[in-house]
């Protein structure tokens, strides 16, 4: 070899002890990867929240092998940090324990400035003073960071241990990872919350809308009532009767919108019995025999259109049916078909229609009432002749747009 060569490049074996240490530290950070899976996955399966911050403390302190974790709330109007939620904390202490949020502990200095700290030894630690609780438990070393939410901190997530041992930065890491997880969980729940309060007002308002409309309604069926009583025409009084009872049936919709939880939708067989039973002091002696099955739900706007149709056609039966008689029996049905479909049908033993009756050329109200709301609601109006009287039966879709002739 020549001076003017370079020296040659020994390669030395690795030091074995190194080279353990690394591996231990690489399977620590997967180990504490496959916790942060394990939290993220607790986080989406809607547990309440206090057993997502309990679940939190739980899984942190088993990342960073501590005795200690815990969730510290942000409490403004006591400018305090309270234990929310922990683990390894002598009874007594979650919910009820509390450190000061000022610069001066390391919880609040993590609040306040949204910086982590690591402390490894709070006996010699200057920056700070260790809080009372700290010291009742022997804790010797602490990390805290910031526990961000909804555009405002929630507080602070600390591990703390009695042990020599030290945090490093890769457990820093793993304690924010820990951190954001459970902050994008505060999001969520503060966002939900506030979507609720949101829609209960919302549902709130709607029933006392609701329930103002039904008064006005009512008024204006009584209303139509005392001009009726006070008109010396027999042919306008029942005219404006006829008007009350229609009035007075859209009214008792909204009456059941303000009592129901449900403002979208009425059960149809429970609202045409009220209807009925509404009517049963107008129809000239006419008795109603009431039929209707339940859970038969329906859009607000279509259950009322069915329930007038039931409405008019009892009306009808009451006028026409049985003219010039002390009354008689009518049969009112509301019942499921199948699946998709809902009939409804309004029987009487009067006297029956005429040969050439048409429902679609009457220049009856009540008839051009019922065909446009059959029209309106996809339905099929079909009228039978019995021995004795009549039977008109509506069968409509309980989802708009469904064919019935197809059923």
């Amino acid at each position: 070899m020549t001076d003017d060569e370079p020296d040659p490049i020994v390669e030395h074996p690795p030091d074995a002890q190194q080279t353990d240490v690394t591996r231990r530290s690489l399977e620590e950070r997967i180990r504490q990867q496959d916790i942060l899976a394990e939290l993220g996955v607790f986080a989406l399966q809607r547990a309440s929240f206090d057993e997502l911050l309990t679940e939190t403390s739980r899984l942190t302190a088993k990342g960073l092998r501590a005795e200690f974790c815990k969730v510290l709330e942000y409490v403004p109007s006591e400018g305090r940090l309270l234990v929310r939620a922990g683990v390894g904390w002598n009874p007594g202490i979650v919910g009820t324990a509390s450190v000061g949020a000022d610069l001066e502990s390391p919880a609040g200095f993590a609040l306040r400035t949204g910086k982590p700290v690591i402390s490894n030894h709070l006996e010699n630690e200057e920056r700070f003073r260790t809080p009372e609780i700290l010291e009742i438990h022997g804790i010797r070393r602490a990390m805290n960071v910031i526990l961000q939410g909804d555009g405002q901190p929630f507080g602070v997530l600390e591990v703390d241990s009695r042990s020599d041992d030290q945090f490093v930065e890769h457990d820093l890491a793993f304690l924010q990872g820990a951190a954001n997880i459970l902050g994008m969980a505060i999001e969520r729940e503060r966002y939900e919350r506030h979507l609720k309060a949101a829609v209960d007002r919302h549902e709130v308002l709607l029933k006392e809308i609701n329930h103002r409309v039904k008064n006005s309604l009512t008024i204006v069926a009584t209303m139509l009532r005392l001009q009726a009583a006070k008109i010396n025409d027999e042919t306008l009084t029942a005219q404006l009767e006829e008007a009350s009872q229609r009035v007075h049936a859209i009214a008792r919709a909204h009456e059941r919108l303000y009592q129901s939880n449900n403002i979208d939708a009425l059960d149809l067989g429970v609202y045409v019995d009220l209807v009925c039973k509404d009517l049963s002091g107008n129809l000239n002696g006419c008795d109603i025999g009431i039929d209707v099955e339940d859970g038969i739900i329906l859009s607000t706007d279509r259950a009322i259109s069915a329930a007038l149709i039931v409405s008019e056609l009892v009306t009808n039966a009451a006028k026409y049916a049985y003219a010039g008689t002390t009354g008689g029996k009518i049969w009112v049905r509301v019942v499921r078909k199948d699946e998709h479909t809902a009939e409804l049908s309004v029987r009487d033993e009067g006297a029956g229609l005429p040969a050439d009756f048409d429902p679609m050329t009457s220049k009856s109200l009540g008839m051009t009432i019922i065909a446009a709301f059959t029209q309106q609601l996809d339905g099929k109006l079909a009228i039978m002749s019995r021995d004795p009287g009549t039977e008109f039966t509506v069968v409509l879709p309980l989802d708009p747009g469904k064919d019935t002739n197809s059923v």
